[in-house]
């Protein structure tokens, strides 16, 4: 499987992915998985500023990975596929059985978050999607770089 990253950070692409997990894991393209940003040719050309030439950055709506996903998967193009938000890991993990692993980068403060991690901010009802997916056979797990330890979502308060 060429998929060798699921990430969920609300910063979608920035250094801690293009310089700690790109080069960790030597991928060789992102997608990145939101409904906005794909219909945004100009958010697209933001988050494209930061990528090295070498890497390959598509922009997709859930519907259109769920639809994908299959071929990134057999493609031997190691690929992270990278969403801003629980919602969105789940819609498209609800059209797709090829998501078994789900990591938790930057999830940071907003309304009605609490801190279960210095990196991670999750409201009940997150924190109880993600548990979900977990129930589903999905492995749930933090882990800011790759050189963390990963730290299971029962472990989050």
């Amino acid at each position: 499987m060429s998929i060798v990253l699921t990430r969920i950070d609300d910063r979608l692409i920035h250094g801690q992915v293009v310089v700690g997990w790109v080069q960790a894991l030597g991928v060789k393209r992102i997608v990145l998985i939101d409904d906005e940003v794909s219909a945004n040719a100009w958010e697209q050309e933001l988050y494209s500023l930061g990528v090295p030439a070498d890497l390959r950055v598509d922009f997709v709506s859930v519907v259109d990975a769920a639809r994908a996903i299959d071929g990134w998967s057999e493609d031997a193009t190691k690929t992270i596929l990278l969403v801003g938000d629980v919602d969105t890991m789940v819609r498209l993990c609800e059209r797709t059985s090829v998501v078994r692993k789900v990591n938790l980068g930057g999830l940071h403060e907003g309304d009605d978050r609490s801190q279960r991690l210095a990196y991670v901010y999750l409201t009940d009802e997150e924190a109880s999607r993600l548990r979900g997916l977990r129930e589903q056979g999905i492995e749930v797990t933090a882990q800011d770089v790759p050189t963390a330890r990963t730290i299971p979502i029962e472990a989050l308060k």
